[in-house]
């Protein structure tokens, strides 16, 4: 229940509700690379879980300007 309300409220932010979906289709994804489960993991795991993310998201911005 929760995470469809948390949609919906993000839908409210877009002037064009056909802009939305295509905007959370592509954004949910990348967010739980960058948005670990930070109650799950020590200090230590989750800044080598940031880390990883940013190198991978390095390694694909890389790739798309190519």
């Amino acid at each position: 229940h929760r995470p469809t309300r948390k949609r919906e409220k993000v839908f409210g932010r877009f002037k064009s509700h056909r802009q939305a979906p295509r905007f959370l289709t592509a954004h949910d994804p990348i967010k739980l690379i960058f948005r670990p489960r930070r109650y799950r993991l020590t200090a230590k795991s989750y800044r080598h879980a940031r880390a990883d993310a940013f190198s991978l998201w390095a390694d694909y911005a890389a790739d798309m300007a190519a």
